[in-house]
């Protein structure tokens, strides 16, 4: 990270400074270029590569207070076939799991290239103290985490307490780190549908980088709205910005209410047009999604073989 960057989050001052000095959105401006971009069609031999790329970008994710270890097993089976009858199909790029069932996903896909994502800090309201959420942490990188997706504290961020929520992202961080010396990543999720404006989201997309973040995540899918493409656009304008400000390379990963092949196609046109292709890539770009894979193997294999497939001839997730 550069000097100016550094100096950025050197005290409260110098960080509050910083993020209000950000360039202001223009909301109606923003709804209407992510409307534009949504209205680009694509050619059907781009079609194809778009949904293969969309599979591998999938977070295969379940998160519900009944989840049971048998569901989780047949998830983490699907992430690595998701077509079980067309093995040209790819495999997904994470499990999303909780904490206490890391080492059930982590048993199915081994030493697959298939990540394990955990949510942690007391998700999804982020409402615990900084022992316990760094606890939640550790346990889930000890249990085979290869990736944790924290919350950060939404009434900090919103009454201006931008170093407290920038200390818990430094200290989360660190909590990531392995008995080997190795991290897992970290995915900060903003809850942006609690935000109220973009400008919120375009500053709590730079404190999140600032302090270190992996990836910038919009929200938890247990809040409406919760991924929405202008918010999307936003934070895909700040880490191509914050890269080019000379900060690392920052993934974003829209989650919640992305359910059908076009809306994720239109993530993808969005992603290109704005940050630029480099972010077309899963180590850069994810989908929090449950339902969206099915919709994704259903228009496959339409493309692939002609006949449309019901939402009978795959799993329910």
């Amino acid at each position: 990270m550069t000097a100016g960057l550094n100096d950025a989050a050197a005290s409260e001052s110098s960080l509050r400074q910083f993020l209000h000095g950000l360039p202001g959105v223009d909301q109606v401006g923003a709804d209407q270029r992510a409307a534009s971009l949504a209205t680009r069609s694509i050619k059907t031999s781009a079609k194809e590569f778009a949904i293969d790329l969309a599979i591998r970008m999938v977070d295969l994710t379940t998160l519900e207070g009944q989840d049971t270890a048998g569901k989780v097993r047949a998830l983490a089976s699907k992430a690595i076939h998701p077509d079980p009858a067309d093995p040209s199909c790819p495999s997904v790029a994470a499990v999303c799991v909780y904490p206490d069932m890391v080492a059930t996903a982590r048993e199915v896909l081994g030493d697959r290239p298939i990540n394990v994502a955990s949510v942690a800090t007391a998700f999804p309201s982020g409402r615990a103290a900084l022992d316990i959420k760094l606890a939640d942490t550790t346990d889930a990188v000890e249990a085979g985490a290869d990736e944790i997706d924290m919350v950060i504290d939404r009434g900090a961020f919103l009454t201006g307490r931008y170093q407290q929520v920038y200390d818990e992202i430094v200290a989360v961080k660190e909590a990531c780190r392995r008995a080997d010396g190795s991290r897992a990543h970290l995915k900060v999720i903003f809850e942006t549908g609690e935000l109220q404006t973009y400008d919120n989201v375009r500053r709590a997309s730079w404190l999140a980088m600032l302090a270190g973040a992996d990836f910038i995540k919009t929200s938890t899918g247990k809040v409406q709205p919760a991924a929405t493409l202008p918010v999307t656009m936003v934070m895909l304008e700040a880490v191509r910005d914050f890269r080019d400000a000379g900060g690392a390379m920052v993934g974003v990963k829209p989650a919640g209410g992305i359910r059908t092949t076009k809306d994720a196609i239109k993530y993808l046109v969005v992603v290109n047009e704005v940050a630029g292709p480099d972010w077309l890539d899963p180590d850069w770009f994810r989908f929090g999604a449950s339902t969206l894979l099915n919709d994704l193997l259903m228009q496959r294999t339409k493309l692939r073989t002609g006949r449309y497939s019901g939402p009978d001839y795959f799993t329910l997730d």
